[in-house]
């Protein structure tokens, strides 16, 4: 049955009428994603109305981002809120180097974010939220985070957390506090980029630390610990990044008792967590001896920049508030209290739920299209980690010269050779169409013989 929208009553010109029904049905669920909707002539002479309105409100319901037309196909409801981005470079057709959640239409978040900026409007005006707010958030910020983390990290207070303006300006922070230029921070062999960033603007001494499919090694990490009298230890227990390796309940008490023992603090990066929430932070076992980053990047959108950092004790986030004054001042404070708003009337735990079952379909995608390659996954990772052929060491950059950008374990490896390896991060991908047309390309470079001419 094709679609035909109630217009009637809506008020405006008629091409917006249209768009508005389309919003409104999509919400309501009366259409889905995927969903072919009718030609622009069959509307028309549905509706009764002239053409060019018609093409006029598709044309803005694909700038909204709610409808794409594929080409000898149709038009089709979008299986995404995200927009084609138009910054990259020429040659990128599609980017899956950047880990990022995806955006499905089901999270509503275009929606959620013009119905949260109302309600903080009527509530106290937008204005409110453009001058300077104490550094780390208000008490009353702090405390609804701090309520909402609870369920997941029994010890998390409000006099004990601090809210930043995102998870990498909290490590950096971390690092300067906690290590000098020269001194040692044990990590996993392969680790977040941007903790690797961090440490060698800072001077500090990253080591990273053996580990396999299912996560750091713990006598690797003892041994590591007795050598090296580190700092801290810098993990990402859950998801990790870039293997999606997720540590069991055993090796965390294994490796949170290591940590005690060393005498150390543990930085536990959970980036990743609200995504799974059966892998308990090993901040619930030391809690007196780690700094628990949880941001908002991975599990709704980067570009919130809100993120909460859990102290060991009052101490510890009152010099935490006072080194992120002396760095970037505070978070946005409008970011903060949508996000604020959505956590207190249970949006952000809806939004995060459509994510985290987009992120489930999207694995289940991939798990089809690479059957009989070499890779680790989670059902909830918005990544995947790619053995590569040893024969094919320049992969990554020939996907890169066919459109297709993912990224190398280089980039990922604290010392040492680099594996054969790349992180595909299949959130990146603005719809599953397109997730398809990238794997399609992956596997054709995977399963294409390497080039064994000589050069002479």
């Amino acid at each position: 049955m094709e679609w035909i929208p109630t217009i009637s009553e809506l008020s405006g010109p008629r091409y917006q009428r249209i768009v508005e029904a389309m919003e409104a049905d999509i919400a309501a669920g009366r259409l889905v994603r995927g969903q072919q909707l009718p030609t622009q002539r069959a509307l028309a002479k549905a509706l009764g109305i002239d053409l060019t309105t018609v093409t006029r409100a598709y044309t803005e319901a694909r700038r909204r981002g709610i409808m794409e037309a594929r080409v000898g196909q149709g038009s089709f409801v979008s299986e995404t809120s995200a927009r084609r981005a138009v910054d990259l470079p020429h040659p990128v057709a599609i980017d899956l180097s950047m880990n990022v959640p995806p955006h499905p239409l089901e999270a509503q978040l275009d929606e959620r974010i013009i119905a949260g900026l109302e309600a903080l409007r009527a509530q106290s005006g937008l204005t409110a939220y453009l001058n300077y707010q104490p550094p780390g958030g208000s008490a009353h910020e702090r405390e609804v985070a701090a309520r909402w983390m609870r369920a997941r990290v029994p010890h998390a207070q409000a006099d004990r957390l601090v809210i930043f303006p995102g998870a990498q300006t909290i490590l950096f922070n971390l690092l300067a506090h906690l290590a000098r230029p020269g001194e040692t921070v044990l990590t996993e062999a392969l680790t977040f980029p941007g903790i690797k960033a961090a440490a060698a603007l800072l001077g500090v001494k990253l080591v990273g630390v053996a580990m396999d499919e299912d996560g750091i090694l713990p006598d690797a990490l003892a041994k590591a610990c007795r050598v090296h009298t580190p700092k801290a230890v810098y993990l990402i227990p859950t998801l990790h990044n870039p293997t999606t390796a997720t540590l069991s309940a055993e090796r965390r008490g294994t490796i949170a008792k290591i940590i005690r023992d060393a005498g150390t603090i543990l930085i536990e990066d959970d980036a990743y967590g609200l995504l799974d929430r059966s892998a308990s932070p090993i901040a619930n076992l030391i809690p007196e001896r780690t700094y628990l980053a949880t941001t908002l990047s991975k599990c709704i959108a980067p570009a919130l920049r809100v993120a909460y950092l859990v102290t060991p004790d009052n101490g510890a986030q009152r010099d935490m508030r006072t080194s992120l004054q002396a760095t970037v001042q505070m978070p946005a404070p409008l970011m903060v209290a949508l996000v604020t708003h959505w956590i207190e009337n249970g949006v952000a735990d809806r939004i995060i739920g459509a994510i985290r079952n987009e992120a489930v379909g999207r694995q289940q995608l991939a798990q089809r299209a690479l059957k009989g390659f070499q890779f680790l996954a989670r059902p909830a990772a918005h990544h995947l980690w790619l053995r590569l052929p040893e024969e094919r060491p320049d992969l990554a950059a020939a996907l890169l010269r066919n459109g297709l950008a993912v990224v190398a374990g280089d980039a990922f490896t604290v010392d040492g050779a680099p594996p054969h390896a790349a992180r595909v991060s299949l959130g990146a991908a603005r719809n599953r169409s397109e997730l398809t047309e990238a794997l399609r390309i992956l596997v054709g470079a995977l399963q294409k013989p390497a080039d064994t001419r000589q050069i002479v």
